[in-house]
Order: C-alpha cells, then sequence, then structure tokens
C-alpha cells in the first residue's frame, strides 16, 4: 500500500517554501484542513461549554468530537482522553497526581533511555515523597527486561518508560515492561510522543496504565493528549478549584479548555485517517490503514538514507542500531561539528537540527556526542528529499 506523495504534499502550504523538513520528531508541518478547523471554531459563535444557545453548543461539539477522536486513535473510552497544554504538563500534573499516594520507602523505575519530560517530573516528585528511584540502563541503544526483573519489587509504586526514543527511535518492549510491572503491582506510564507519529497506538494492547503523546508530532497544533482507563482516572485526586466539577476526565483539565486547538487536534486525526483512502468503515479503521500505509512509506525513504549514510564510509557514525525502532536516525560526524552541519545543509533548504534534543539520559549514558545530528522521516518526506540531504552532507564532509 503505497501513499500518494504529491496528493499528500497538496494539503501542506508550508512545503511549498522548498524546505525539506526533517525535523518531525520536534513537530511536523501543518495541513490546511487542521489550520482551517482552528479557524472555523474561533470564528464561529463560541462560549463557555453550556446547551442553551449555539455558542455554547459548539464549545461542547469541539469538546465532545476531540474526545471520541483521540479515543479512536489510542484505543481507550473516550472518557479516558485529557487535554493538557503539553505531554511535559501533563507528565508534571499526573506525577503530583500519583506522588500523593507514595510513602517514604517505596520505589519508582525510569529508564536512561527517556526524553527528560519522563524523568524529571517523576525524580523531582520522588525527591518531594522520599521515594527511591532505579534506573534501567541503555544498552546498546536498547532496554534489558531482566534489568526490570531484578529491580522491580513489591515496593515498586511506578515504572515510566517510553515508546520511543525521540532521538534513537529504540522502540523498547512496552508490553513486556507493563506485565512485569503490574505483576509488582506498579502502574507503567509511558511516553508515547514519538511513537504515536508513526504506530498506530493501542493503549490496552500496550498495557500502559497512562500514556501521553502530543498531536503537533502528527500534524496537529501545539498540545498534549493523556489517555487512561475512566476507573483508574476516577482513583486520583488533583488539587483542583472548589467549583470546578469532579466529573473524569474534566477533573484534571485546569480552567477553560482552547477549543479551537482541540478543532484542530480533531481535525489532525481526520487527516492521518484519511491519508490512504480505502473502504474501512470506521475511524479506527481508515487509521490502521493509513498508518499501514505510512509506516511502508516511511520504511522504504529509512532503507534509501541508511544506504546512502553508508556509502559516506566512516566520516559518519549511526548511533540509531536497534532491531526496532522508528525512522529517526542519529548520526555524528568524524571530526566535525553537526551544528555546522546543521548550518550548511540549511543553506541548501534542507532542515536537519543538530542538539541533543531534551534527550538528556541517553547522551549521558550512551556518551553520545552533542550536538548530534538528527533525521527524522515524516510522511511527507520523499526520496528525492533523502537525495538532496545525503547530498549536501557530502559536500559538508567535503
Amino acid at each position: 500500500m503505497a501513499i500518494d506523495s504529491a496528493a499528500l504534499r497538496s494539503h501542506f502550504p508550508s512545503l511549498d517554501s522548498g524546505i525539506a523538513f526533517f525535523d518531525g520528531p520536534g513537530g511536523t508541518q501543518t495541513p490546511r484542513p487542521v489550520a482551517e478547523a482552528i479557524a472555523a471554531t474561533m470564528l464561529q459563535p463560541l462560549s463557555i461549554r453550556g446547551t442553551s444557545t449555539v455558542s455554547e453548543r459548539n464549545a461542547e461539539r469541539a469538546v465532545a468530537e476531540f474526545r471520541a477522536a483521540y479515543a479512536d486513535l489510542l484505543n481507550v473510552p473516550a472518557t479516558g482522553i485529557v487535554h493538557g497544554r503539553s505531554a511535559t504538563q501533563l507528565t508534571y500534573d499526573f506525577s503530583r497526581h500519583l506522588a500523593k499516594t507514595w510513602q517514604a520507602g517505596d520505589e519508582i523505575v525510569l529508564s536512561r533511555l527517556e526524553h527528560d519530560s519522563n524523568v524529571r517530573p517523576w525524580v523531582q516528585a520522588a525527591e518531594r515523597a522520599g521515594v527511591s528511584v532505579h534506573w534501567i540502563e541503555v544498552d546498546g541503544a536498547e532496554l534489558d527486561l531482566d534489568s526490570y526483573r531484578r529491580v522491580l519489587s513489591p515496593r515498586t509504586r511506578l515504572v515510566a518508560v517510553t515508546a520511543a526514543s525521540n532521538v534513537l527511535g529504540t522502540i523498547p518492549p512496552v508490553r513486556e515492561i507493563a506485565d512485569l510491572a503490574h505483576e509488582a503491582g506498579a502502574l507503567l506510564y509511558v511516553d508515547g510522543v514519538h511513537y504515536a507519529a508513526h504506530q498506530l497506538v493501542d493503549v490496552p494492547a500496550l498495557g500502559a496504565d497512562f500514556f501521553v503523546c502530543s498531536p503537533y508530532k502528527f500534524f496537529g497544533p501545539h498540545c498534549g493528549v493523556l489517555a487512561a482507563a475512566p476507573a483508574l482516572l476516577e482513583g486520583l485526586e488533583p488539587d483542583k478549584l472548589l467549583p470546578s466539577t469532579n466529573v473524569v476526565p474534566e477533573r484534571f483539565e485546569f480552567g477553560t479548555l482552547p477549543y479551537e486547538m482541540l478543532a484542530g487536534a480533531t481535525a489532525a486525526v481526520d487527516f492521518l485517517a484519511a491519508v490512504a483512502p480505502g473502504d474501512a468503515e470506521t475511524r479506527r479503521e481508515r487509521l490502521a490503514r493509513s498508518f499501514e500505509a505510512v509506516h511502508e512509506h516511511e520504511l522504504s525513504l529509512l532503507a534509501r538514507l541508511e544506504a546512502g549514510l553508508r556509502a559516506l564510509g566512516d566520516r559518519v557514525t549511526v548511533h540509531s542500531r536497534a532491531a526496532d525502532r522508528t525512522p529517526t536516525t542519529l548520526i555524528s560526524l568524524d571530526g566535525r561539528d553537526a551544528g555546522e552541519a546543521q548550518r550548511h545543509l540549511a543553506t541548501r533548504d534542507v532542515l536537519a537540527p543538530a542538539g541533543s534534543f531534551y534527550a538528556l539520559e541517553p547522551f549521558t549514558a550512551l556518551k553520545l556526542p552533542e550536538p548530534a545530528l538528527r533525521v527524522g522521516l515524516a510522511p511527507y518526506n520523499t526520496p528525492e528529499e533523502i537525495d538532496r540531504f545525503l547530498t549536501g552532507l557530502a559536500e559538508f564532509l567535503g
């Protein structure tokens, strides 16, 4: 099943700039239907949620459609969908909610593969609660299940792990980690920000108790989404304003919701569902078809990229080596600064950013050179853009 690249790219006005965007892990470009949904919501009658006027009903509809869309995307009930300003904000919020029940002597388990947004909130919450932190080390860009078996105990309250590394692309065995965590009586919090842009998420199949993602990584506006079983959310008591509702999931959403962002996030799911048109009836089925096509397209691009990097020989070191990973490749350059490479490529209208990308733990654990060059592929990338990147990199290397 192939993506019609020309048809897909026609929906992205920013691609008319001629820039080849390889910064998808930091945020994708925005298709026209998403921007139109945001504008339409802001320009129609709009008030605080209610039922008495069309403006109130428009706000209610934006919220209901958002929850329904992300229920379909993540395969959870709509009442298990929580909106947040960002995945980082949601993780900080839920670290505080969950830490209310922690006691001195309890333990949590983190990994060295994480973006700092799935590390620092838990470390800081643990410090406040007097809870011990155990670390799972990275072994050649992968996580070792035996390490989880060694550190998990009846005292473990939470395990936090990424579903895919934002710098290396590594996809850990989340289901197996979930089973081990649950056997120990712990909850599993999954950072799915990078994963959700490349794989169709099934939260129950992953075994995640909490799963967080960011719509702007897959064509939506800048916001965050957390998914959990409604019954689990019912057992958490956040700090909140006294007059605000105690209904789940609204009890976790502080202040007035940004209805226009919700509409844009909903439009992103609908856009994804239409990437590979077919006869599927439900939105979840259409999403499955589209993600299958996206996966095939990105694997083809990744193979082209890897072949081109190999042709550059030992002047390029590829750090993304996991057997199961997303189409995101981290590289360093022999004797050359990756920041200079980024600037050189930018003069050719190729955007491949250099940095450590908030991945403090893997950069430290694996002694990765900082900055390193990250080449992240998205569904709108083309083979010609891969070749432009490779040509520009070869020019830089001389």
